[in-house]
C-alpha cells in the first residue's frame, strides 16, 4: 500500500504537469493558428479586392454602353436597314454580355441577376421596336421607335441596375 501511495505522490505532480504544458502547448498552437488564419485573410482580401472593384466597375461600362442612347449612337452608321441595325444592336449587346460574363464570380447573386434582366430588356425593347417597322425601314427608323419605346416607360432596368451594383459596391467597399 506504501508503494501505491509512493507512486501516486510521483504520478500526480508528473500529470499535473504534463496537463499544464499541454493546455499551454494547445494555447500557443490556437494562437499561431489564428495568427495564420488572419494572415491568409488579409492576403486573400488583397488579391480579391480588386479583382472585385474591376469587376463591378467593368459590369458598371457595361450597363453605360447598352443603354439605347449609348448603343444607337454608337453604332448607328447610317445606309443600313433597320434589320440590319436591328442585328448589329443584339449582337453588341450580347457580345459585350459574353465578354462580362466571367464578372458574375466576384459579383453577389442579386446583383448579377440585375445585370442579365437589364440585358434581357435591352434585346426586348430592341425586338420589339424592329417587330413594327416594315421591311423597307431604315437603320434611323429602328432608332426613333427604340427611343419612342424608352420614353414610354417609366425607367429602365439599365438604369436600375446601374443604381444597385453602385449601391452595393458601396456597401460592401
Amino acid at each position: 500500500m506504501e508503494a501505491l501511495i509512493e507512486f501516486g505522490k510521483i504520478i500526480l505532480p508528473a500529470g499535473l504537469v504534463l496537463y499544464a504544458m499541454y493546455l499551454v502547448a494547445r494555447m500557443f498552437i490556437r494562437k499561431e493558428f489564428d495568427s495564420k488564419l488572419i494572415e491568409i485573410k488579409l492576403k486573400n482580401t488583397e488579391i480579391v479586392l480588386p479583382l472585385r472593384l474591376q469587376a463591378y466597375e467593368r459590369i458598371c461600362l457595361y450597363l453605360e454602353r447598352i443603354t439605347p442612347k449609348n448603343l444607337i449612337v454608337r453604332l448607328n452608321v447610317g445606309g443600313m436597314t433597320a434589320i440590319e441595325f436591328q442585328h448589329v444592336l443584339l449582337h453588341e449587346v450580347r457580345e459585350e454580355f459574353s465578354h462580362n460574363l466571367s464578372q458574375q464570380v466576384y459579383m453577389s447573386v442579386p446583383a448579377w441577376e440585375v445585370v442579365k434582366n437589364a440585358m434581357d430588356e435591352i434585346v426586348m425593347i430592341i425586338n420589339e421596336a424592329a417587330g413594327t417597322l416594315g421591311q423597307d425601314a431604315q437603320s434611323i427608323d429602328l432608332a426613333r421607335k427604340v427611343f419612342e419605346r424608352v420614353m414610354a416607360q417609366e425607367s429602365l432596368q439599365v438604369d436600375r441596375a446601374l443604381v444597385f451594383v453602385k449601391e452595393e459596391i458601396q456597401k460592401n467597399f
